[in-house]
């Protein structure tokens, strides 16, 4: 098994599971300007959406798209404390924050990794948006350790990486006084220690 990461990029989650599941892993880092890997390789000869992260398994080829390598890892390992089995709701529950991670959280950061917009725009138009939607999940955490309760799950991992995100443009994270603990929480976690080693995040 090899993953193709970007230092920092959202395919950290997928390295924060695999070390969480302890499974021997290959990685070979994408620069994503020129679409070359470390090695040299032509990175959309191997994925040709030209973004991270991609897996290549075992049997079955390349897999992408972050949401569903962390599914697909969970549930190859039959962990069902990172994602419950389909008889059991929480499963759609992580899912659904999984989701709302890539669709709302992860696709709003896209513009400030822009160089073409202004800095205006980023500051005037997305960065409220973002504002807003990590509000509501400082307010969901209000009264949980981890986004589904007492209990790390696949969402957690991707959620740290949104956080770091937003610390790295600056927002005003004191304003989010539950999201920030529970940021802090989670990053105390082996894996996600390990995960940070590996990509000089520390």
């Amino acid at each position: 098994m090899k993953l193709y990461y970007s230092k920092g990029a959202c395919s950290l989650a997928s390295r924060i599971i695999i070390n969480e599941l302890g499974l021997s892993c290959e990685y070979e880092s994408v620069d994503l300007r020129t679409k070359k890997t470390e090695s040299g390789k032509d990175y959309l000869s191997i994925n040709d959406k030209g973004a991270v992260p991609a897996l290549e398994t075992d049997q079955n080829g390349i897999l992408t798209e972050n949401g569903v390598i962390l599914q697909y890892l969970a549930d190859k390992e039959k962990v069902v404390e990172l994602l419950p089995s389909t008889d059991d709701f929480n499963r759609y529950r992580i899912l659904e924050w999984q989701n709302y991670v890539a669709t709302e959280l992860h696709k709003s950061f896209g513009p400030l990794f822009n160089p073409t917009l202004s800095q205006e725009v980023k500051d005037q138009f997305f960065k409220p948006l973002l504002n807003a939607k990590l509000s509501y999940v400082d307010k969901h955490l209000q009264l949980k350790k981890y986004l589904l309760g007492d209990q790390f799950t696949l969402a957690d991992a991707y959620m740290l990486v949104m956080i770091n995100w937003a610390i790295y443009f600056k927002f005003d994270t004191e304003k989010w006084p539950h999201l920030m603990q529970y940021y802090h929480l989670v990053k105390q976690r082996k894996s996600v220690q390990q995960s940070l080693q590996q990509e000089s995040l520390l």
